[in-house]
């Protein structure tokens, strides 16, 4: 009788994680390896986050919480999302989870029955599909082609909800693309959904903060109120706060979801750090104007990425909207044969070549369910991502033969 449960094989380890570890595990062994595979920004936590760690430690506050979060973060974030989003919602509307990761797995969880489907637009952040089939959902994926911006399109929702559909999980601006919708292009969406009442909208908008050219962030409840009793919109302090390690990431919700989510994270973790509270209700309610001088730096290093990879040859980078990555296809790589011999055959073997060639580590686009593409995270300094983009353009050069006909 084996000691794993059977459910594991419906998953796979998180591939930008194996990424991340395989290119700290070669530079730990004295390799020259540029990481840009993990989506982390660069920036330490705001100074003004930090005090309120460090003062709600002088005054004890290292207690366990109430399970879902404390009253003064759920009355933060129910300012954050009026003042943002002009969502409006009550203390029983709001969860919080040790991480934005935790509160969908949570929500998939508490919601889903065998059978369910959840559609999910591709490509996509990695985890969807193995929470969703950890909770013993099925999920449904919609090709969502480069010519589209990398955008789900309103026809194509319409064919895939059946009546086993529960949810369809939106990102915007998506983790891998970057790319984000318009208000009409989000209003065309929600049109579909109208006319579908029984599937619910789960929206993870971690990077609403992270857009760039005056884009305007819209959320689905948003645009449309009519969807509100239907909409689960996750967010979190990560990556617009730089606040990955301190864990926290919240939801909003019909009251009956957040319950659920309650009495599942009662018997799993239990309530989120309290210090990560504490900054986080700091993070929420302070300054915010850090964020346009941070945006103003990502922006700069999109355009420079875009740039450097839009020059090599085989090589195509759409400029994407928001986020801190870019999705380039490598279709004009396949079929080349690589100086030791080795043909490209798929977006994994550019990758791999890529680590082994010049050092540089990124994560493959079949990972996220859309081929043939790769992501670039450039959450980090525009000397390392110019050093990165010449090696490209290095490993690419030493290419030779002939693509394969697309």
């Amino acid at each position: 009788m084996s000691l794993t449960a059977n459910r594991l094989s419906r998953i796979k380890p998180s591939p930008t994680l194996a990424a991340t570890n395989k290119a700290a595990e070669l530079k730990a062994a004295g390799k020259d390896i540029i990481g840009l595979s993990a989506g982390e920004p660069d920036f330490p936590t705001p100074d003004f986050i930090k005090e309120a760690a460090y003062t709600a430690i002088k005054n004890n506050k290292t207690k366990y919480t109430a399970v879902d979060g404390t009253p003064e973060l759920k009355d933060a974030i129910i300012g954050k999302f009026k003042r943002d989003n002009k969502l409006e919602y009550k203390r029983e509307n709001i969860t919080v989870g040790t991480g934005g990761k935790q509160v969908l797995y949570n929500a998939l969880m508490a919601s889903l029955n065998p059978g369910d489907e959840v559609i999910i637009p591709a490509p996509y952040w990695v985890s969807y599909p193995d929470m969703v089939m950890l909770a013993e959902g099925t999920p449904v994926f919609i090709d969502c082609t480069e010519d589209n911006g990398f955008k789900l399109q309103p026809a194509d929702l319409e064919k895939a909800i059946t009546k086993k559909t529960k949810w369809i999980i939106l990102n915007s601006p998506s983790n891998p693309s970057g790319a984000a919708y318009t208000r009409a292009e989000m209003k065309a969406l929600t049109d579909v959904l109208m006319k579908h009442k029984h599937v619910y909208v789960m929206t993870d908008d971690i990077y609403e903060h992270i857009v760039y050219d005056g884009f305007k962030f819209c959320t689905p409840a948003e645009v449309e109120p009519g969807l509100f009793d239907r909409t689960f919109t996750v967010n979190g302090v990560s990556k617009s706060y730089s606040m990955t390690g301190w864990r926290i990431g919240f939801g909003a919700g019909p009251k009956e979801l957040i319950k659920a989510i309650s009495i599942i994270q009662s018997q799993s973790t239990s309530n989120p750090s309290s210090i990560s509270q504490e900054a986080s209700v700091a993070a929420l309610n302070g300054d915010q104007s850090f964020l346009k001088e941070r945006n103003e730096s990502f922006q700069r290093r999109r355009n420079l990425v875009v740039k450097m990879l839009n020059e090599v040859e085989g090589i195509s980078c759409r400029t994407p909207e928001g986020a801190f990555y870019v999705y380039p296809s490598c279709a004009g790589v396949i079929g080349k044969t690589t100086p030791q011999g080795k043909t490209i055959q798929t977006d994994e073997d550019f990758s791999n070549y890529l680590l082994e060639s010049e050092g540089v580590a990124c994560v493959h686009g079949a990972a996220f369910g859309l081929s043939p593409f790769f992501r670039i995270s450039y959450a980090t300094s525009d000397k390392v991502l110019e050093d990165a983009c010449k090696r490209i353009q290095r490993a690419c050069a030493a290419l030779k033969g002939k693509a394969k006909a697309a």
